[in-house]
């Protein structure tokens, strides 16, 4: 993984800027915060579950930048309730970047409080209504002069591991429990659901810059509460690839550079890897040309209540 980026000298002044981030209350959302408030935007937002833990990261981040504005708006990702009840708590008349780092990983099966599938719930659903919502308002913001609006949507390698389908709508609100490894192959159905999310943004509303991007293999919780077998998968496969894991302060380099820096050569819609480097292996998503829109067109009509 080449670090030839480094937030705290590549990111520049975001003076006036408003950020949304989902999951920073730990993990890379954590770090993110923290390097984004090095750079000054006019206010953050940060949704996760555990108030304990983001009150200790606003604290560090005071210590950091004594005048940072940022905002914990908690959020249970696996209600879309709490999802429309987060939103409801933002109350910025812009906003710039909308950054969907949530996610959980390889979990047990579980149904949302909705009643899909939780990883395909959590990872992408909420952040899809979370699009829903803001897209007005970050529409606006790219009317403003001199915008620079995005949205970044962390997903993963992982999306290779989906159905042959890519998404699975028949079974999406069963827990998706058959067969071996389908943990893992629900992980890379929502995965591949958010994949693909960036690039029909990107297709429809042109004037906001839409990436996905993979933040690498990262050494945080999603992986040291795993169960032992998954993790051996997360170890093997990282000795088989030659990857080595890296930390979350690291993890977060490739969003920061998403979502913030420089966008020359960045192409609307694409995947990329750490750091800023197009993935050419995104073809298998895309194979099915009707997917994309049949999966935009199924969202808004399961979200259409929101």
């Amino acid at each position: 993984m080449p670090f030839n980026f480094n937030p705290d000298k590549d990111l520049p002044n975001l003076n006036g800027k408003v950020v949304f981030l989902t999951g920073g209350t730990a993990g890379i959302g954590a770090s993110a915060v923290l390097a984004l408030a090095k750079h000054h935007p006019a206010k953050i937002y940060f949704t996760g579950r555990n108030s304990t833990r983001a009150n200790a990261l606003i604290t560090r981040a005071h210590t950091l930048v004594p005048d940072a504005n940022i905002v914990f708006i908690k959020t249970d990702l696996a209600s879309l309730a709490s999802v429309k009840a987060a939103f409801a708590q933002f109350s910025s008349p812009r906003l710039d970047m909308l950054i969907c780092s949530a996610g959980i990983m390889a979990t047990p099966p579980a149904l949302t409080d909705d009643g899909y599938e939780m990883q395909f719930g959590v990872n992408y659903l909420a952040h899809a209504l979370l699009v829903k919502l803001f897209l007005p308002l970050l529409l606006a913001t790219a009317d403003l002069p001199h915008a620079d609006v995005r949205i970044v949507i962390v997903t993963s390698l992982g999306y290779r591991m989906a159905p042959k389908t890519g998404v699975d709508f028949g079974n999406v609100r069963t827990k998706q429990d058959a067969g071996p490894g389908a943990p893992w192959i629900r992980y890379g159905q929502s995965k591949t659901a958010g994949l693909l999310l960036a690039g029909e943004l990107a297709r429809r509303y042109p004037q906001i810059m839409s990436t996905a991007v993979h933040p690498g293999v990262i050494n945080t919780g999603l992986v040291s509460g795993l169960p032992l077998g998954a993790r051996l998968v997360v170890h093997v496969g990282c000795f088989v690839q030659g990857v080595k894991m890296i930390s979350p302060e690291q993890g977060c380099y490739n969003m920061l550079w998403a979502a913030a820096g420089d966008k020359t050569g960045i192409v609307n819609g694409e995947l990329y890897e750490p750091v800023g480097v197009l993935s050419k292996t995104t073809s298998k998503p895309r194979a099915n040309r009707q997917l994309p829109g049949e999966l935009w067109e199924w969202t808004q009509k399961e979200l259409e209540g929101y």
